[in-house]
């Protein structure tokens, strides 16, 4: 049939159809989410794709080569490829996740969980096959590490021993902390509820952080409290060029330095009430000045 002889209103009809049909798929699949109480799963981009398809992720055993390098920049005590492969529960661990994380997506959920249990039993480490974990991830010494389902983890990242990246509330939904990249996490350290630690903050050893910390940030304490602007040199560069500060042992006391401002305080309104009575100023003493807290006084706060 000639172009000439569709009749002028046919395609304008297809062309409708087509858009009703479009919309109708656009709106008979709405997007789920794999926390609702369905349990359904939740479109994710193909693993290994970029959103534009053109860059691809790397595989299985590049993304291997990567772990173990970020061990040895990371780990003194790591002297081989062998010993790390078969002697470092964190890598096991990872390694395990990744199997366990691509059953979660495919929606084959009890293979997962049981690949994460036996991870689990052989490393003592949990991650829930549901977390999402970037490269160069780093476990050091691994025992009691907890990852929740709803965690998210960014790139070049290091968790120590007893680290908790917990939920607090029984809810469906984003229920765990999100790590930005080049997050440091101390020994024993809990961090609670679906807030955001950012990039390249720092989280001290057995502090509790329930509120969002921003990035370059320094938390410490029960709860967290923010101890000022991260300035202490990085001693190891990530692969993608991330500067990684692992002195997490170097953070200052906020209570010890409110203790010491108030004692400083103190001194200088006894030295008023001196000068008001008319009394002399006391003998310059060789030790503590602030207080008679002798040899457990900081050396910072010695006079």
């Amino acid at each position: 049939m000639d172009m000439n002889e569709i009749p002028p209103g046919a395609l304008a009809g297809r062309a409708g159809e087509g858009a009703i049909l479009h919309q109708r798929g656009s709106t008979s699949s709405p997007r789920t989410d794999s926390y609702s109480v369905s349990h359904s799963v939740r479109p994710e981009p193909v693993e290994g794709l970029s959103p534009t398809g053109a860059q691809r992720r790397p595989g299985f055993f590049a993304l291997l080569k990567e772990d173990l390098a970020c061990v040895f920049g990371r780990d003194p005590a790591a002297r081989s490829a062998i010993e790390v492969l078969t002697t470092y529960p964190g890598l096991h661990a990872l390694l395990a996740h990744r199997i366990s994380h691509g059953l979660w997506r495919r929606g084959r959920r009890y293979p997962a969980r049981l690949v994460s249990f036996l991870a689990r039993m052989l490393t003592n480490i949990d991650i829930h096959p549901g977390a999402r974990i970037g490269r160069r991830f780093f476990i050091d010494h691994g025992a009691g590490v907890v990852i929740g389902e709803t965690a998210e983890i960014g790139d070049d990242v290091t968790l120590y021993h007893g680290v908790t990246l917990g939920g607090t509330t029984w809810n469906k939904g984003k229920r765990h902390p999100t790590l930005g990249n080049g997050v440091v996490a101390g020994a024993g350290a809990k961090i609670l509820g679906a807030i955001t630690v950012a990039d390249n903050a720092r989280v001290g050893a057995n502090s509790v952080v329930v509120k969002d910390v921003p990035a370059g940030r320094t938390v410490v304490g029960i709860p967290g409290r923010l101890v000022g602007e991260r300035s202490a040199p990085a001693v190891g560069v990530g692969a993608a060029g991330m500067a990684i500060n692992l002195d997490h042992h170097l953070i200052p006391d906020p209570v010890g330095k409110a203790m010491h401002c108030l004692l400083e305080r103190i001194d200088a309104l006894e030295g008023e009430v001196r000068v008001l009575r008319g009394q002399p100023a006391p003998a310059a003493s060789v030790g503590c000045v602030s207080c008679a807290a002798g040899e457990l006084c900081c050396e910072e706060h010695r006079g």
